[in-house]
């Protein structure tokens, strides 16, 4: 028998990046027990896949992986498999009759208890899991959550189901594992959150036995907010940028776009989802402000700082969305002029209150065909946008490598490519900030010099 200092993970993260984020705190529990990771699946002793149920394509992906497993199985029956992360919301028994090659079904709030289920004796003592310190497979890129859950319940969304009540994490451990990111080289830090702007909210515990529809959370007295925390980050010491995700348009106070406009690590990008274009749309969709809202609430981001690039999330073919509804939403794209945004077709997840309590009635053939219609208002707008950056000289985050050709993130989280990477000074390259000068536009990406 193989010691198991020998032996080796494969980790698979299907999803968001606070799943990637996870998968860190996982890849350390690994590596602490004597795992070594390895790319190859079939080469495993130990597969563990951190899983996501924002859609039902991305649960599918997983059950699409029996028969991969079957075969790993076969070929080594001392293999252990795991399961973590989102779909554990389903009971037990769904879970094995559906995915019958895996041995454990690990909510990720417990991942703590992992070493039990592989037989190491490492014991972990902490509170919360997100207490457990990550192992990243990045020296330039951190993730850090900042909170736990949801407690918004929008009507499509299922993770108040799969990750809880929302909670925070303390100020203090959050500007720790800042720090040790920014001591170890980190050059981007990403705060995490289903909703960063309710950051602040009361501990977990106080949430407990409470119902679905309880009222929402009140900031504690004296805690510090998600505008404070940033410009905490923000004073740590050090050449990097801080990005933040998931906002939600009806938390966005005006400290925080205060905060985005003197933060200077803060680079020139937002996420905001808008979901939909049309009131009746979001108030079935229990999104909680107005299409008014959402405009005001981006022309003034847009005032306070100048230049910066909006994303956007939008669903098409909700519930019930009719073609005059859509075309609110055609009208929001046009005016509002994004960047660039994550358009998904509608699909209904267990428990939600849109699958319980209202019909999927627009075709997969309209969604699809609306979601075309945004993503051609997307390519020109967003063209337009990259427009303005022709000429100008940008100091971008070289994040990747492909066939011998270099791309990196502009503070406005444009791909941009380095079109003559044979100038890159003597040590430089990944993870590393470079000044470009773009010479070429397209809607999904830029052509940047190195000078």
């Amino acid at each position: 028998m193989r010691e198991k200092q020998s032996q080796k993970y494969y980790l698979k993260t299907f999803g968001c990046q606070s799943n990637l984020a996870d998968s860190n705190r996982i890849r350390w529990i690994l590596e602490s027990c004597g795992y070594q990771n390895t790319v190859q699946e079939n080469g495993a002793d130990l597969i563990v896949y951190n899983t996501c149920s924002v859609r039902e394509s991305a649960e599918n992906r997983v059950f699409g992986r029996n028969k991969i497993l079957k075969k790993i199985k076969e070929k080594n029956p001392r293999l252990k498999t795991i399961l973590t992360g989102c779909m554990t919301h389903y009971p037990k028994n769904i879970l094995e009759n559906r995915l019958p090659y895996i041995d454990y079904f690990l909510p990720i709030k417990d991942i703590a208890s992992l070493p039990e289920k592989i037989g190491s004796p490492l014991k972990i003592a902490v509170e919360e899991y997100l207490s457990i310190p990550p192992k990243t497979d990045s020296s330039f890129r951190t993730l850090i959550p900042i909170s736990y859950g949801c407690n918004n319940f929008c009507s499509y969304c299922v993770v108040p189901f799969a990750r809880g009540r929302e909670y925070s994490r303390s100020a203090k451990e959050i500007l720790a594992e800042a720090k040790k990111a920014v001591k170890n080289g980190a050059k981007e830090i990403w705060l995490l959150g289903q909703n960063v702007n309710s950051y602040g909210i009361t501990e977990k515990t106080s949430w407990e036995g409470k119902t679905k529809t309880g009222a929402k959370p009140k900031i504690k007295k004296g805690c510090a907010t998600f505008a404070d925390l940033l410009r905490a980050v923000n004073k740590i010491p050090g050449n990097f940028w801080i990005r933040f995700t998931s906002a939600h348009p009806k938390d966005f106070s005006n400290d925080l776009i205060k905060a985005m406009a003197k933060c200077e690590k803060f680079p020139k990008y937002l996420n905001l989802p808008a979901q939909s274009g049309d009131d009746e749309v979001l108030k079935r969709m229990n999104r909680g402000y107005t299409r008014k809202h959402f405009i005001k609430l981006i022309e003034k981001i847009r005032r306070r700082v100048p230049e910066i690039a909006v994303s956007t999330d939008t669903i098409v073919g909700f519930c019930g969305e009719t073609e005059k509804e859509f075309s609110n939403t055609l009208k929001l794209y046009r005016e509002l002029k994004f960047d660039m945004a994550f358009i998904a077709e509608y699909s209904p997840r267990p428990n939600t209150a849109s699958a319980l309590a209202l019909k999927d009635s627009v075709t997969h053939q309209k969604k699809e065909t609306r979601r075309k219609k945004l993503t051609e208002i997307l390519k020109k707008t967003a063209a337009e946008n990259s427009e303005k950056l022709r000429g100008k000289i940008l100091l971008i985050l070289v994040d990747e490598e492909k066939n011998s050709r270099f791309f990196g993130k502009s503070p406005q989280n444009k791909t941009v490519e380095i079109v003559n990477p044979h100038t890159f000074r003597k040590g430089a390259g990944i993870g590393d900030f470079v000044k470009v000068k773009i010479v070429g536009i397209s809607p999904w990406l830029l052509k940047g010099e190195l000078i």
